[in-house]
């Protein structure tokens, strides 16, 4: 089993301060239970951390006197990195469908699969059908083809914002759909 008190290499978490690296004295002391030990002398809380086997670990280093903890420093390692990892949560991310009234059908189909990849995904699909020119004269044909990819994706996306006119786009947003 590892010394405790070779600790001392090696890079420390946010600045915490173990074991013989706490210069400071007194302390105010935590025990093991979590209980108020009172303010000591740092050599004293090291003594205590030693003969239950455990690491003096600075808390609090901002307090005076500062806050110290006896407590297991690999397990409070441990703990510390499994929060962090639990907080990062999946952030939606806003991906675009770009098509135009003469894009083709097999082309369109591409487009769906890999929208529905992102939906599977949780993120936000935005379809845009963008107009050129002459080709706003058949706006049809843009909401043809965004009903066409709106009823291909219906399984796995909700409609959050219908279909309309932006411009000379035309833009329907949809979001995952809720398991």
């Amino acid at each position: 089993m590892n010394d405790r008190n070779d600790r001392l290499s090696g890079p420390q978490d946010k600045g915490l301060r173990i074991n013989e690296q706490i210069r400071i004295s007194p302390v105010r002391l935590i025990g093991a239970t979590g209980e108020f030990a009172g303010v000591l002398p740092t050599f004293q809380a090291l003594e205590m951390a030693r003969e239950a086997n455990l690491d003096l670990v600075e808390v609090n280093p901002n307090d005076r006197p500062p806050v110290c903890k006896i407590l297991d420093y690999g397990k409070f390692r441990y703990q510390q990195s499994r929060k962090n990892n639990k907080s990062k949560v999946h952030h939606q991310k806003m991906k675009e469908l770009r098509v135009r009234p003469k894009t083709g059908d097999h082309d369109i189909e591409t487009k769906i699969n890999q929208a529905r990849k992102f939906l599977e995904h949780k993120d936000k699909v935005q379809v845009n059908v963008l107009f050129k020119g002459r080709e706003l004269q058949h706006i049809e044909e843009g909401k043809r083809i965004i009903d066409m990819i709106l009823e291909k994706l219906q399984d796995v996306a909700k409609v959050e914002k219908p279909p309309s006119m932006e411009g000379k786009k035309l833009t329907a947003m949809l979001g995952p759909k809720k398991e």
